[in-house]
């Protein structure tokens, strides 16, 4: 039998204040435990929340971006469970009329567009985390994560693969960094997901029984949880098992999933509209000031670059992968004002695999976009060949100075000289007169070998196109 995967993930955002959703408390990251909570966020008595503006404007900003839309009436709820770092009991979230309903992301699969529909995102708050491996035998709670503004995003089920559920996730990642509205830190939880998943036989719509694998912070954990997942229920299935509706947890090390608990549904949490907090009113002055900050979205400036600078689809989607990316790109591609495929072609290829080495990122270069368009009118303007240019990248890269100064401090100049080449070519010609005659004999192979010695006496400075008009036209006499 086939099966078909069913996935939907819930994605959580969280979003860049400077303070917390309901009190004034810091978000920075990587405080000591518990210096970061204040009354409000430990639920003290007689403390009452405060919404933070700045986590709705963000809200919104995101609605506007994928289209949805941003009700202009939202309530917060209490959403009831009982958990160690949870100081209240209950979670405050959104319920039955978030800020955000429905629109949708596309999403590119090799040569496949996809359109992913939303199915809401709605503000709530953090809970704290739950700390076990420095107290032996015991736990102990930090609650410095507790009440940090986060913006849940549900998706519909509409991936059927772990590939198709990787690239819903790092677009929505580069959206929300386009926005500016997450920092997508993985590693620091800013921007983790929860995979549903289910399996179906192949041609029948009714969805399966799905298990939702929790807090998964990398795209490559996310892709190893849903293949992990589907086989286990798959092999359930073929043995004339049932599948139990479960929350479950990605053990990375084992490349597998654990039961956690089995999977409340949303009549478990006994929701009930929060009377602490007023209904948000969102007015259509504040959503068109709202909308004057949205910044050029990834799939315009994608289309824009195809357009504009004629780059293929695959680079125009690499280059736009970021904000800082497509940044880049476009100052040294203004700097340069030569053709941008060869812009391109650099960034994707040694700077990106400089920034890999040591782990940067593109706003971290050693190599600044001016100091990449310097180098870049030096290989157009013929100055160096682009094998020299890597010398001088790598010296730029080490901090040697910019293009025009390595040049001329290591002699690295090319040959354009012709009556120089010629001579070149007429000594390596005499010198070789066995593979001369070879090559007028019909062996055309050996034309790299003559190539090879003159790029050798020249030191890799001479003329690659003049060296090779010289040498094709001395060779057939």
């Amino acid at each position: 039998m086939q099966w078909e995967i069913v996935i939907g993930l819930e994605v959580h955002s969280q979003l860049s204040t400077q303070s917390k959703i309901f009190s004034g408390a810091p978000t920075a990251y990587g405080a000591a435990p518990n210096t970061q909570a204040c009354a409000v966020d430990l639920a003290l008595p007689g403390v009452l929340p405060v919404l933070n503006r700045g986590a709705v404007e963000r809200a919104i900003k995101f609605g506007l971006a994928v289209g949805a839309t941003v009700n202009r009436r939202s309530i917060f709820a209490r959403k009831n469970y009982f958990y160690p770092d949870l100081p209240k009991g209950y979670q405050i979230s959104q319920f039955e009329i978030p800020v955000v309903s429905g629109g949708a992301i596309k999403i590119q699969v090799g040569e496949n567009e996809k359109s992913i529909r939303l199915t809401r995102a709605h503000l709530e708050e953090d809970a704290g985390k739950s700390l076990h491996e420095d107290f032996q035998g015991m736990t102990g709670i930090d609650l410095n994560r507790a009440c940090t503004p986060l913006l849940e995003i549900v998706s519909e089920p509409d991936m059927r693969s772990a590939q198709e559920a990787v690239a819903y996730a790092k677009t929505l990642h580069s959206l929300v960094r386009y926005l500016e509205i997450c920092d997508g830190n993985m590693q620091e939880g800013s921007f983790r997901c929860d995979a549903n998943v289910s399996v179906r036989p192949m041609g029948v719509e009714t969805l399966g029984t799905r298990c939702e694998i929790k807090n998964l912070n990398s795209f490559r954990f996310l892709e190893k949880a849903i293949e992990y997942e589907a086989r286990r229920q798959i092999e359930i299935l073929e043995d004339g098992g049932t599948i139990k509706q479960q929350t479950r947890l990605y053990d990375s090390d084992k490349d597998e999933t654990r039961s956690m608990r089995s999977k409340e549904d949303s009549e478990d949490y006994r929701y009930f509209p929060d009377p602490d907090l007023l209904p948000v009113e969102i007015s259509e002055e504040w959503l068109e000031q709202m909308r004057a900050t949205l910044p050029e979205l990834p799939e315009a400036k994608r289309l824009r670059f195809m357009s504009e600078y004629a780059l293929p689809a695959y680079d125009a989607a690499v280059l736009t992968v970021s904000r800082e990316a497509a940044a880049y790109f476009e100052e040294a591609q203004n700097g340069f004002g030569g053709e941008a495929k060869l812009c391109a072609n650099w960034i994707m290829g040694d700077v990106s695999a400089a920034l890999n080495k040591e782990s940067l990122e593109i706003a971290d270069s050693h190599v600044t976009s001016s100091q990449l368009a310097g180098l870049l009118k030096r290989i157009a303007d013929g100055t160096i060949s682009g094998k020299i240019a890597k010398e001088v990248f790598d010296a730029m890269w080490n901090g040697e100075g910019d293009a025009d100064t390595i040049i001329e401090a290591k002699g690295l100049k090319q040959i354009s000289d012709s009556s120089a080449i010629e001579k070149l070519v007429d000594d390596i010609i005499a010198q070789n007169p066995e593979q001369v005659a070879e090559y007028r004999g019909g062996k055309e192979k050996v034309y790299g070998f003559f190539v090879g010695l003159a790029m050798k006496a020249s030191k890799g400075k001479a003329n690659p196109a003049q060296l090779n008009e010289i040498l094709k036209r001395k060779l057939t006499g």
